[in-house]
């Protein structure tokens, strides 16, 4: 288990509902995991079907569990935020506090366990390939219709509610049943974990519609349990693993090895379309044991070898055991503060990329909304990823990391090799301390990183190609930005426009961006969705630079202050066509410019030393960009 600071979310002067009045400060504990993460293919619909097996509840005053990472993806794409232009990472961290307030209002108590890293032991390979195939379809999908295809933002988790280090299901649901308090996911796993307090689904859980009866407030939802469910179904509770497996879940997938049957031939209702999974479970009637049930499933499998039958049995248990829970080692974390023992891992400094690289030498890419001609944003972010696997993987010959990302509309795996401390370009790598082997042993992070704070800063620098004296009169929460755009402006290709460039500055200056984007429509006739691909291939490549050097910047010990802005790309993509206008001087005018103006006078201080730095063809006019 990894440890994970404690969110303090302030509410500020962004969008939210009138009735929020007097809102108090929240605080929230989020807490990363090292469980499996799956779904029962085919049940959330079978119980749509069948909503008599909820109840209705008014939940309040309890403690509650939350799916971290199923409430983020369902947060965001039920919220109508922009998927296609880059994200509304403003918004969306607005959404997140409301999210929190309606809770606290209802006197919940919430815990948030998050995903991470991929399971060491690669069981999910498979499931998690085939759906990296299927984001590269519908990021292009969206890339070329403008349709909505649930893509999540690049930086979305990086908005300052949530880091993901691994998976969590087998954690949260161990808790829950410890704390006898309710789980809120849409994970259809958790509705076979024994949980005695139940499973919220989020799709009935109506927080923004919160109710009061007397002087209580209280969130109108459904509440889920395996009792209701085996008793409306007939089966033994027992057999919930049994179903899970032999249904088709992330680490059981039976079709796939030709050895699927055809449960619908046993759904009683008689309808057009028999249900595979009520076929199922009208077959699970029957037995008592899970051990029946399985020598039943490789009897219908006909004339199998015995090598075969030994796998899919072992395939079976296997998938049946990810629902057997462990005692959990949260508790003493949520009650005390004490993290569980990993000593160099427990301050949360390692992302679920790091610890991949680390484990597995692999790294899945991130897969944005992009049109499939032009090549992959990630290729323009690889030195800085190079040099994050040099400082993890070094010593000696480093071994090389498989990366997973896309050519076209194919995921390919490409070996990469990291860049070692031999390296003549990257000097400061040699006083830095390897990585390597610190998450696995009982070594605090002050042995871990003795070096003084500027060696390890050194590292960055040279990794995005910026000096020290370049920065130094900028905020420090605006440093680390303005150096990866120097890094992208020198690497981007196509290379980005002086425009292009205009928009972006005026994006990560600017910190209220709900404000700026209500103001910034109020100056056209209508809001235009359609995406400019090359424009938005070049904020792609921007966001994935920023994100590796946040994860290169983490892994270093926070050598440069992280607090960095995220500027919603959406905004910013608007903000290019605006300036591409004649009337692209509207952006600074005004009562609402005012605050913009003033930090841009911040940056004028510190371009001219950039300039020089870089002698580039882009910054050379960067004091014209804020002189129309």
């Amino acid at each position: 288990m990894i440890r994970v600071q404690q969110l303090r979310c302030e509410k500020r002067n962004l969008r939210k509902p009138k009735e929020e009045k007097g809102e108090k400060r929240l605080s929230c504990r989020f807490l990363c995991s090292l469980g499996p993460n799956m779904g029962v293919q085919g049940l959330s619909t079978v119980l749509d079907t069948h909503r008599q097996i909820y109840r209705e509840v008014r939940f309040m005053r309890s403690r509650l569990l939350i799916d971290g990472c199923n409430l983020l993806y369902l947060l965001y794409f039920r919220s109508g935020l922009d998927e296609n232009h880059g994200g509304e990472y403003a918004a969306f961290e607005d959404l997140i506090e409301r999210f929190i307030t309606a809770l606290r209002d209802c006197e919940v108590t919430p815990y948030v366990v998050l995903d991470g890293g991929s399971d060491y032991t690669d069981k999910k390979l498979e499931t998690l390939t085939r759906r990296a195939e299927d984001r590269i379809r519908k990021a292009h999908q969206a890339a070329v219709g403008g349709m909505k295809q649930h893509i999540l933002p690049l930086l979305a988790k990086l908005v300052p509610v949530a880091q993901c280090y691994s998976e969590a299901d087998q954690e949260i649901a161990a808790l829950a049943r410890e704390w006898q308090c309710p789980v809120l996911s849409n994970d259809s796993d958790f509705c076979i974990f024994e949980l005695p307090a139940g499973l919220l689904p989020i799709s009935y859980f109506r927080w923004e519609e919160v109710e009061r009866s007397g002087s209580q407030r209280y969130i109108p939802c459904l509440s889920y349990s395996t009792s209701s469910f085996c008793i409306f179904f007939n089966i033994q509770p027992k057999l919930l693993p049994t179903f899970a497996a032999l249904a088709g879940n992330d680490y059981v997938k039976l079709q796939r090895k030709g050895l699927s049957i055809s449960w619908a031939q046993f759904d009683p209702t008689g309808r057009e379309t028999p249900s595979r999974i009520e076929g199922l479970l009208c077959w699970l009637k029957a037995f008592e044991q899970p051990q029946e049930a399985v020598e039943a499933v490789l009897g219908m499998m006909g004339e199998l070898s015995r090598k075969k039958k030994v796998e899919v049995q072992q395939s079976l248990w296997l998938g049946m055991q990810e629902y057997q829970l462990p005692p959990s080692s949260l508790k003493r974390f949520f009650i005390h503060g004490a993290p569980p023992p990993l000593p160099a891992v427990d301050k949360a400094r390692l992302t679920g990329d790091i610890l991949d690289v680390l484990l597995l030498q692999r790294l899945s890419l991130n897969i944005p909304v992009e049109h499939a001609d032009l090549p992959s944003a990630c290729l323009t972010s690889r030195l800085l990823r190079q040099v994050m696997y040099g400082l993890l993987l070094g010593g000696g010959k480093p071994r090389v990391v498989e990366e997973r990302h896309r050519e076209g509309l194919q995921l390919k795996f490409i070996p990469v090799q990291p860049i070692s401390r031999d390296s003549v370009a990257f000097k400061s790598l040699d006083k830095v301390r390897l990585l390597g082997s610190f998450c696995f042993y009982k070594v605090d992070r002050t042995d871990v990183f003795f070096f003084v704070p500027s060696e390890r800063l050194q590292v960055i620098l040279e990794a995005l190609g910026v000096t020290e004296e370049s920065l130094k009169h900028l905020p420090p929460q605006l440093r680390l930005p303005v150096a990866v755009t120097c890094y992208w402006l020198q690497k981007a290709q196509p290379p980005p426009d002086q425009t292009l460039l205009k928009a972006l500055l005026l994006g990560v200056s600017n910190g209220d961006t709900l404000r700026q984007r209500e103001d910034l429509k109020t100056l056209e006739n209508h809001w235009n969705p359609k995406l400019d691909k090359v424009v938005t291939h070049s904020f792609n490549q921007w966001q994935i630079c920023l994100k590796d050097s946040i994860h290169l910047n983490q892994l270093l010990g926070y050598s440069t202050d992280d607090k960095t802005l995220l500027s919603d790309v959406h905004w910013v993509s608007e903000c290019f066509k605006k300036l591409q206008t004649d009337n692209h001087n509207l952006l600074l005018v005004g009562e609402w410019g005012r605050p913009l103006r003033t930090r841009l006078v911040t940056y004028c201080v510190a371009l001219p030393s950039l300039v020089v730095f870089l002698k580039d063809r882009f910054l050379g006019s960067l004091l014209s960009i804020f002189i129309y």
